[in-house]
């Protein structure tokens, strides 16, 4: 299979450069092994995956990193942890080398615990999401926006699925919530019930780009409020899910304070509600609720490809005024944007966004943002543009601060390193 360029390239290799350890975190399936065997082959692979290997380096661990030599990649790094006390001395005894382990793992909350305490500054933190439009871009032909939300909902954004197009989807959805539920959630949190957390997620999923509201889920599911707070931040942790804030300043009005669920792959919420063709994609119930999504998580995907922390946010006032996405770029300079499933374009479609600016003066607004299937950049009001999908995330991933959002400039490549 050819190898698909990974938006992360850049910002891995510049950080090998600076840590002596490196750890790249991300869901299942996302490709993080076959990034790291392909961009570093002067490194020796090892996964803890294997039965022997593991064994080895919970047995002897001395004996196992002695035995990969100078540079190594080792997956799966959460089934050992009492490699990390060693590799510490190795790297304290090399404190001029840098790019020395990288690590791997698909859980987040023990794994990143266990390597804050024990390797705190010596270790940088990288995540790893499925293909976002420009990755797939490289291999499929995706022309426009529609052809790129009809493809991450209906095959998906995992690696896997989106690039053997004639598998079928479904079954491997269905073998990957199977693995994700009984190995990893099962067998490293306590969640109680599995059946009643796999309804917690299927909830979720025909619920995507609401607001959060608690208390419905542990009515609905007959579980504790505890457990469902407990099961939201598993799914948070594993990047299943994003939480995207309300907008944090004060500002002076009645704003609704909980935040909004959006998964990270918009194909996962297609499997779990039932949506298998285009029809019903397009024209059913959850169409204007999953292209939000489709847009918030191509959106999150630039900042954490970017090594950056989201500085994304939503505002919703209590008189009814939203605006579904803030970037911010500054404290109180933000990029307003709205997202609507259109492919013609009025004015009218820019109401919320004329009414922030006008009702907001506190924030400064150098540009307000539609986003939807049209094709190109339109002023719309003297306010708002309409701009492409492809214009928008070019524009972030150039400069994930943003210092213009609709226009791109090239990303500088950063060399090889050790």
């Amino acid at each position: 299979m050819k190898y698909i360029k990974r938006d992360v390239e850049e910002k891995l290799l510049s950080l090998l450069e600076a840590f002596p350890c490196l750890v790249l975190t991300g869901p299942r399936q996302t490709g993080k092994s076959t990034l790291l065997t392909h961009l570093l082959p002067g490194y020796r692979y090892a996964t803890l995956d294997d039965p022997l290997l593991r064994e080895q380096a919970l047995s002897d661990p001395r004996f196992f990193l002695d035995s990969l030599g100078e540079r190594a990649i080792i997956d799966e790094i959460q089934y050992a942890p009492g490699l990390l006390s060693y590799v510490k001395i190795i790297v304290d005894s090399n404190r001029d080398k840098r790019g020395l382990f990288v690590f791997t793992g698909s859980q987040q909350f023990a794994m990143i615990r266990n390597l804050g305490e024990t390797l705190a500054g010596r270790i940088a933190l990288l995540e790893l999401l499925p293909f976002g439009i420009g990755e797939k871009k490289r291999a499929l032909d995706l022309p426009d926006t529609l052809s790129a939300f009809t493809h991450a909902a209906l095959t998906g954004s995992y690696p896997e699925p989106a690039l053997y197009p004639m598998a079928d989807t479904h079954a491997w959805y269905a073998s990957y919530l199977q693995t994700y539920l009984e190995r990893d959630i099962r067998t490293i949190y306590n969640i109680g019930n599995l059946r009643d957390f796999q309804r917690f997620l299927q909830l979720l999923a025909a619920r995507c780009a609401q607001q959060l509201n608690l208390s419905e889920y542990s009515r609905q599911l007959g579980v504790s409020m505890p457990t469902v707070k407990n099961w939201l931040s598993i799914l948070e942790a594993s990047r299943i899910v994003y939480l995207l804030p309300p907008y944090h300043a004060n500002l002076g009005k009645r704003i609704v304070k909980a935040p909004k669920l959006y998964f990270l792959d918009i194909g996962l919420v297609a499997h779990m509600t039932g949506i298998r063709d285009p029809e019903i994609l397009l024209r059913g119930p959850l169409a204007g609720p999953l292209f939000e999504n489709f847009c918030i998580q191509e959106t999150v995907k630039i900042f954490l490809h970017s090594g950056e922390r989201p500085p994304l946010f939503y505002l919703r006032t209590a008189a009814g005024l939203e605006v579904d996405l803030l970037v911010e770029r500054s404290l109180g300079k933000v990029v307003p944007v709205e997202i609507k499933l259109n492919k013609t374009l009025s004015a009218s479609l820019a109401s919320s966004l004329t009414r922030f600016t006008k009702a907001f003066s506190q924030f400064t607004v150098q540009e307000a943002i539609l986003l939807s299937l049209a094709d190109g950049t339109v002023p719309l009001t003297r306010e708002v543009k309409a701009v492409s999908l492809d214009d928008y995330l070019a524009g972030l991933k150039s400069s994930p601060r943003i210092s213009s959002i609709s226009r791109s400039r090239p990303v500088t490549r950063t060399s090889r390193g050790p």
